[in-house]
């Protein structure tokens, strides 16, 4: 094939090709501009053929783009540019026709020195169009952490659940002994819940359920302080950086909230009639440097007291 046939060819080839290539001179000039920039960037190549590249794009001078170039034209080293460090550099669009333009074309670069016979060095710039796979990405990345939240949050109520409650009683027990800090446990149980269940049924105890964990959560007031659902109807309360007599007013507050929500409970053992909760309280101080599962069991203890002494209402144990 002669030379008067390889242009036809060679323009059809860069007309067909399913990416952006913009080939400078030595000095920096555009020579080349396929179709797909045109297409994506709304501006044809006759506008743009012979235009200084830093004066069509001055958003990109001392860009890691303009960085490339220099590679490539100056010491022949070429250069890819990931979407994840130069995102979008170039001003490109799925339908750049549009009276009112999308987000950019999430872009991957190549920029590739060019020597052909004898000739002046030049550089040539492909753009790929990775919006897809960034977006198959970020649907990933999206899911995997919906799954990750889904695994530590109770189905139900929200809260954290007891899988969670594991991790984060060892993460700020490590704490506290690092820093020689207290840390308060609260064991909180539903009055009566059994007889709540067969007097009102399941549904209605389910409802009662999600109704005391957002009351109990809504009095937290601290990122580090963790409600979860320990179990039934048991929740944990963990209290970091709270020595006893602060975590026995958090009890209370705790459980004078609950009397607030006025849920009826004609099954009670208790006088008021309406949904209650016991508190068991242990904390973990220099004094007492309890493990976690000797935390857990004192304030599992005093929650127990607290049944034993009429319910609807809040005990204390050290740990043992």
């Amino acid at each position: 094939m002669n030379e008067t046939g390889r242009l036809p060819l060679l323009e059809g080839v860069l007309a067909a090709v399913d990416l952006g290539i913009i080939v400078l001179d030595g000095a920096r000039r555009v020579v080349l501009w396929n179709q797909w920039m045109s297409r994506h960037s709304g501006t044809a190549a006759a506008t743009v053929l012979g235009q200084d590249f830093a004066t069509l794009f001055p958003e990109l001078r001392g860009r890691r783009v303009d960085a490339a170039i220099t590679q490539a034209l100056e010491h022949n080293f070429p250069s890819l540019l990931s979407q994840t460090l130069n995102r979008s550099p170039f001003a490109l669009f799925a339908n750049a026709a549009a009276a009112q333009r999308e987000e950019r074309l999430q872009q991957a670069l190549a920029v590739t020195p060019l020597a052909v016979d004898g000739a002046p060095r030049h550089c040539m710039i492909e753009i790929h169009d990775v919006s897809i796979a960034v977006g198959r990405e970020n649907l990933l990345r999206q899911q995997a952490l919906e799954l990750r939240s889904q695994s530590f949050s109770d189905g139900l109520t929200g809260v954290a659940n007891r899988r969670h409650f594991d991790v984060a009683i060892d993460k700020e027990l490590r704490r506290a002994k690092r820093n020689g800090s207290a840390l308060s446990l609260l064991m909180i149980d539903i009055d009566h819940f059994k007889n709540f269940n067969d007097h009102y049924g399941h549904q209605r105890g389910d409802e009662c359920l999600v109704r005391v964990a957002s009351a109990l959560s809504g009095m937290l007031q601290r990122a580090a302080d963790l409600i979860a659902r320990y179990g039934g109807e048991e929740f944990v309360l963990i209290l970091p950086d709270t020595n006893a007599e602060q975590a026995a007013h958090m009890a209370e507050a705790l459980r004078a909230r609950i009397i607030a929500l006025h849920i009826p409970h004609a099954a009670s053992g208790v006088e008021l009639k309406q949904v209650t909760v016991s508190i068991g309280l242990a904390t973990r101080t220099l004094e007492h440097p309890a493990e976690a599962q000797e935390l857990i069991g004192a304030a599992d203890r005093a929650l127990y007291d607290a049944k034993r002494g009429g319910r609807n209402r809040v005990a204390t144990q050290a740990p043992a």
